[in-house]
């Protein structure tokens, strides 16, 4: 397993590099400062995804066990088009979000680049097989290594990470969780283009509710840059 330098939950930063990866400037990252609606309301539409960043505590860990084994015990699908890949590498999970929540998003026009290479590569691969090949993706590790710097904390790819990186999106009208770390997508029932920040912020919830002493959440939201 190859180990990464940490990504920063920086707008800036992250807005920067989704537009690295080829996104048109039409798109950005941005804070998402409460869950409740009068607070959902400050940010620009549309919302393409919901980016949430949590500790890996040990109720957490308890839950994903407890999840996984569950799921596993039948068998799972969703769509052909849902793009979903394995975390391999250590502290990728900030650019495994980031790919998650714009290659579901048909309405993010993305020009010649670092990300559209990536997807035309892997677009028939498994999970599994994304994962191996996002790690043997110099591209894509460099312009990571890059942004990483960025931030406003000196990282060290060393050190051990506590948070994690997920993305949930609207794909075919469910709401998904993705996340590397996961051995299938997360479903969590429908949603539609007019409810799908309301029915993200629920989930979002429901991780803090799981921990409620812990307070180091953060929530991003991939939207429509302010004209």
């Amino acid at each position: 397993m190859s180990v990464w330098t940490p990504l920063e939950s920086n707008p800036d930063v992250l807005t920067k590099y989704i537009h690295t990866f080829g996104v048109t400037k039409d798109w950005v990252i941005t804070d998402v400062m409460g869950l409740e609606p009068d607070m959902l309301e400050w940010i620009p539409k549309p919302v393409k995804s919901i980016i949430l960043l949590f500790p890996c505590s040990d109720t957490y860990e308890k839950h994903r066990a407890e999840e996984q084994q569950r799921l596993a015990e039948t068998e799972q699908t969703y769509p052909k088009d849902l793009f979903y890949m394995r975390q391999l590498s250590q502290n990728a999970c900030g650019t495994v979000a980031l790919i998650h929540s714009v290659a579901n998003n048909e309405d993010i026009m993305l020009g010649e680049g670092i990300l559209k290479d990536f997807l035309d590569l892997t677009k028939d691969m498994t999970p599994e097989e994304r994962g191996k090949a996002l790690e043997a993706d110099k591209a894509v590790r460099e312009s990571h290594q890059a942004l990483a710097q960025e931030g406003q904390t000196v990282s060290d790819p060393n050190e051990e990470v506590y948070h994690h990186f997920i993305a949930f999106v609207n794909k075919a009208g469910t709401l998904y969780e993705l996340d590397g770390r996961k051995m299938f997508p997360i479903e969590h029932g429908a949603t539609s283009d007019e409810t799908f920040l309301q029915d993200a912020a629920r989930v979002c919830k429901e991780f803090m509710a799981r921990d409620p002493k812990e307070l180091r959440f953060t929530v991003l939201a991939l939207s429509a840059a302010v004209k």
